[in-house]
C-alpha cells in the first residue's frame, strides 16, 4: 500500500513508519520527512497531497496539546489544542480525502484521556473525545467508501522516560503503532481503537 504518515518524525510516528516498512511509507512532517506540511494550513496540505497524488490510507500521528490544570488553564491554550489537534487532524480528513483511492483509509490519533481524565488533561480529553467521535459520525455519513477511524493511544514508554517519569504503566512505542497497523490493514470504520487491545 501507499501510505502517508503525518506526523512521522516522533515516537509514535517513527514506530508506525518502521511496523508498516513493508508498505510505501511517505513520511510527512512539519520540518521534515519525505515532504512538509502545516496540519493546521489547508493550503499546505493540499500542495503536500498535490505532490504525492493518489494513495491508499492516510495516518495522523501529529497534533499537541496543552497541560495545565483546569483552574490554571488558559482560553489560548484550549484554543491552540483545538487548532492543533483537533482541527488540524480534521484538516487533514477534509484535504486528503480527495487523494485517498476507494475503499482507502484514514486514521487519526486520539488519546486515552477522552475515556480517563487526568490532573492537568482537560484540554486533551476536550480533543482526544472529540477525534473520536467526529471519527464515529464521519464513518455513520460516509459509509464504506472511505474508512476512517482513531487510535486512542495510552502513555507511551519512551515519552514518559524522557519526561523523568515512572514508565511502569507505560505502553512501547512499537507496540502502539501495531493498533495503526490494524486500523489500516482491517475493515472496520468509525472505531476509535484503543492500543491496549493490540498488545
Amino acid at each position: 500500500m501507499k501510505i502517508v504518515l503525518i506526523g512521522a518524525s516522533g515516537t509514535i510516528g517513527k514506530a508506525v513508519a518502521n511496523e508498516l516498512k513493508d508498505h510505501q511509507v511517505i513520511r510527512v512532517g512539519s520540518k521534515s520527512g519525505d515532504y512538509q506540511a502545516d496540519i493546521e494550513d489547508s493550503a499546505s496540505l493540499k500542495a503536500t497531497f498535490g505532490k504525492i497524488g493518489r494513495v491508499d490510507a492516510i495516518i495522523s500521528a501529529a497534533g499537541m496539546v496543552e497541560f495545565a490544570p483546569v483552574e490554571d488553564l488558559s482560553f489560548a491554550q484550549i484554543k491552540a489544542s483545538v487548532d492543533s489537534k483537533l482541527l488540524g487532524q480534521i484538516n487533514v480528513f477534509q484535504v486528503g480525502r480527495d487523494y485517498v483511492r476507494e475503499g482507502g483509509s484514514i486514521t487519526l490519533s486520539s488519546g486515552v484521556l477522552a475515556q480517563h481524565p487526568m490532573y492537568s488533561g482537560s484540554a486533551a480529553s476536550l480533543v482526544n473525545a472529540a477525534i473520536d467521535s467526529f471519527a464515529k459520525a464521519t464513518a455513520f455519513e460516509i459509509g464504506d467508501t472511505l474508512r476512517i477511524n482513531a487510535v486512542s493511544p495510552r502513555f507511551v514508554k519512551e515519552t514518559m522516560e524522557m519526561m523523568g517519569m515512572d514508565s511502569t504503566s507505560g505502553i512501547s512505542a512499537a507496540d502502539t503503532a501495531k493498533a495503526y497497523v490494524h486500523a489500516v490493514t482491517s475493515n472496520e470504520t468509525g472505531r476509535s481503537f484503543d492500543v491496549a487491545d493490540y498488545i
